[in-house]
């Protein structure tokens, strides 16, 4: 699916304090749960931005572009990961949807995110993400197990719906690799399992 504008203004039907429709902005972004296999579990890559707010890695969709290349564009940018760093499973697609309030604006926000495996433990934040970028800042990135994350996460109930999703769906696979020891490639080059 394209979207053709990653961020709407639509109408909600409910009226403000003076009667008149309330304007509500539609945000659509994409991200990546990423996450490396230990010898104590998954562990998942969150990235820290201010005070007690750590998220996954996500961003805005460009004009045009499709929710799957947001995502790995947004992962890379933002942890200096490469593409062939990471190994999109398939099957796993989520989303979240929830408001929140920017200043004077109500905003409809919808999270579509997907789940990777990489061997990369050394993030490297590129340094224009260590400043502002769209009003945030990422100050740090941890690997966590799914027990610590969700924990981290706190009030944040859609990020720890996403990362329970995902710890599921990699507990419940058997293996990668088929029997004859080959594995599908995505189009684009991604290995799916």
């Amino acid at each position: 699916m394209v979207f053709r504008s990653p961020i709407l203004t639509v109408f909600m039907t409910s009226p403000n304090n003076n009667g008149e429709p309330r304007q509500t902005k539609k945000e659509i972004t994409a991200g990546v749960v990423v996450f490396r296999r230990t010898q104590e579990g998954p562990k998942f890559l969150l990235l820290y931005h201010r005070g007690s707010y750590w998220n996954f890695p996500k961003g805005h969709l460009e004009r045009e572009e499709r929710s799957l290349d947001a995502a790995l564009r947004e992962t890379c940018e933002e942890t200096g990961l490469k593409r062939s760093d990471m190994r999109i499973l398939g099957g796993f697609k989520e989303h979240e949807r929830f408001h929140f309030r920017r200043g004077k604006e109500t905003v409809f926000k919808i999270v579509i995110m997907y789940l990777a495996e990489t061997k990369e433990a050394n993030i490297k934040i590129p340094s224009e993400y260590s400043q502002v970028v769209q009003n945030d800042k990422i100050n740090g990135y941890g690997w966590f197990l799914s027990v610590d994350a969700k924990k981290i996460f706190g009030r944040h109930k859609e990020n720890i719906k996403v990362l329970e999703r995902a710890y599921k769906f990699i507990s419940g696979r058997k293996s990668d690799v088929k029997k004859n020891g080959s594995s599908r490639i995505h189009p684009g080059g991604k290995f799916i399992g």
